[in-house]
């Protein structure tokens, strides 16, 4: 692995996505909970960033995905399907007017919620300033369905120069193929027990 694209533990930041109830539908994704909250806690006890992305469709919306436009109920704002259904390490209510706002809400030290309108977790957000505010230039990882917005997310992160990590175990969706595309552009795929090692050891 080059210089230029090997995980930075000691400066890295968890990104977990779209872990929402109304999602524990897609397969895989309640399956990988428990790792999600393993990491969490791993990041947690480092003392390193951890933010939870989430969707927010409010009915009729122009940041509903538009092969969803006119078609989803899911994760409407104040419904129970749009909580956290992993990661915090206590049930956190989300504030939906402040997220929707584009801003942070903030549930634990140098951790908090953040709404993303489309699929990636960097476009129009504050992600990357908040990032790079705490020396963040590591992006790990997690959540739900590969293929759409961790993916998304993994592209946006190494378009900005991020070294960026996938944690195979905890992401829903996974297949050999989706993985080799994810290694061909720098991304370090790894597991929950060998994040929580090298975090450890930092």
């Amino acid at each position: 692995m080059t210089d230029h694209v090997a995980p930075r533990w000691g400066s890295s930041a968890l990104v977990v996505i779209d872990m929402q109830a109304d999602f524990a539908a897609i397969g895989g994704t309640v399956e990988v909970a428990p790792r999600v909250d393993e990491l969490a806690a791993a990041f947690r006890r480092a003392g390193r960033p951890i933010v939870h992305i989430v969707r927010l469709y409010p009915p009729g919306s122009s940041d509903v995905d538009l092969p969803r436009r006119g078609t989803t109920t899911i994760v409407a704002p104040g419904t129970p399907g749009a909580g956290l259904l992993a990661g915090p390490a206590a049930p956190v209510g989300l504030d939906t007017g402040l997220l929707l706002s584009g801003r942070p809400q903030e549930i634990g030290d140098h951790e908090i919620v953040l709404f993303k309108p489309r699929w990636g977790a960097f476009y129009r957000t504050v992600l990357e300033q908040w990032l790079r505010d705490r020396g963040v230039d590591t992006v790990v990882v997690c959540g739900c369905n590969l293929p759409n917005c961790p993916r998304a997310t993994l592209f946006e992160a190494s378009e900005r120069d991020f070294r960026t990590v996938l944690a195979t175990d905890a992401v829903s969706q996974t297949s050999a193929e989706r993985l080799a595309d994810l290694a061909g552009i720098g991304v370090t795929l790894t597991t929950t027990a060998e994040i929580t090692e090298r975090l450890s050891a930092t």
